[in-house]
């Protein structure tokens, strides 16, 4: 019997059409090609440009819509000169998130055998972890109403028990789960600034409290300075990092330089009932209507959906067509014949994603 998802999909701003409309041909292949499952795009507006046009950028038609879908696939959002009379930019990706009480920013860092990355990794070594960021409060809580006067400037960092708790839960099952698959040794590194921060110190303690539940896993600390560093070193070495919303957006970037740029950074935001998937990288106006922007982000975000949406619904072809989505990308970026301009190459975003249909077809 075929099930039918339903997706709603915001193409974006800036380069966000270029690579949705790729990644949502790939989508429509895999699923034509299927018997279990059927998968149904829906258009919605909300943006910057949308914004300069309309003065809305998320209209309450495009967040029930969302809200109504099986899943979101989110495009890249924002345009440097578009922003809110306080100055702050256009981010529907923001809403969405404390909307629908998305905790759970999903940030994997993937380094295979043959893959570029700038490090010189050890015979044998490659990078497989999953950093986990808090997205709905910590020091992006006050987002948009901080208080500014002549002389000072403040923001409210906020981290709740609820959340926390939640979000805790979510990074131990993840670690469970890619224990059971083979991927990682079942750690998870509560990563803050407990030494000097009370806000952390409670952060850290709910994390340990959390990891009771889990015996069969590691568990253990680690402050962000260090984290940084050690990311460099020795990334081979994390599992499951798990961490404030703001040192997650740090550490997110870092995590997409080890990857050799923002254009193979996929991203999910994951809450109890919808989630959201999005490339991590900006709508980089500048080449926007060049052909030449890097749909692999995006793609790597749509295979994470299928993969979401086969756990959640228990469909085994939807997981399965998601990993083998995220190996064709891994395959194309290997064999280096389909690289656009940021990894040193001169194909266009079709031809990118043309790359990766066909290494599914084979």
């Amino acid at each position: 019997m075929t099930q039918t998802f339903r997706i709603a999909v915001f193409d974006g701003d800036g380069i966000g059409p270029e690579i949705t409309k790729p990644t949502v041909g790939i989508l429509q292949h895999l699923s034509a090609a299927s018997p279990d499952y059927d998968l149904l795009f829906e258009t919605l507006p909300a943006g910057a440009a949308h914004y300069a046009q309309t003065g809305e950028s998320l209209p309450v038609k495009s967040l029930e819509a969302a809200r109504a879908a099986d899943a979101i696939l989110l495009s890249a959002m924002g345009l440097p000169d578009v922003r809110y009379e306080d100055g702050t930019e256009i981010s529907p990706q923001i809403d969405l998130r404390k909307a629908f009480d998305l905790f759970a920013g999903v940030r994997p860092v993937r380094v295979m055998p043959g893959q570029h990355t700038p490090l010189k990794l050890p015979e044998g070594r490659e990078i497989d972890f999953v950093l986990i960021r808090e997205s709905t409060e910590g020091l992006f809580y006050s987002q948009g109403t901080g208080e500014v006067t002549e002389d000072d400037a403040r923001e409210t960092l906020r981290i709740t028990r609820a959340t926390s708790e939640k979000l805790f839960r979510f990074a131990f099952e993840l670690a469970h789960g890619r224990k059971t698959q083979g991927r990682g040794r079942g750690r998870v590194t509560c990563v803050d600034k407990a030494n000097v921060f009370r806000a952390f110190a409670f952060f850290r303690g709910i994390f340990d409290e959390q990891a009771k539940d889990f015996p069969e896993l590691i568990a253990d600390h680690a402050y962000v300075d260090a984290t940084a560093l050690w990311m460099v070193q020795k990334p081979w070495d994390f599992d499951v990092l798990v961490t404030e919303n703001m040192f997650g957006d740090i550490l997110s970037d870092l995590g997409a330089g080890l990857m050799g740029g923002l254009g193979m950074a996929p991203s999910a935001d994951i809450g109890l009932d919808h989630a959201v998937f999005q490339p991590c990288h900006g709508s980089a106006p500048d080449i926007a209507g060049q052909g030449m922007a890097n749909p692999m982000a995006m793609i790597l975000s749509a295979g994470m959906m299928l993969e979401w949406l086969g756990e959640r619904h228990d469909v085994a072809a939807l997981t399965h067509d998601g990993v083998r989505l995220r190996d064709a990308v891994e395959s194309v970026m290997r064999k280096g014949e389909s690289l656009t301009p940021d990894f040193g190459g001169a194909a266009s975003t079709a031809d990118a994603a043309d790359a990766v249909c066909a290494m599914l077809d084979t």
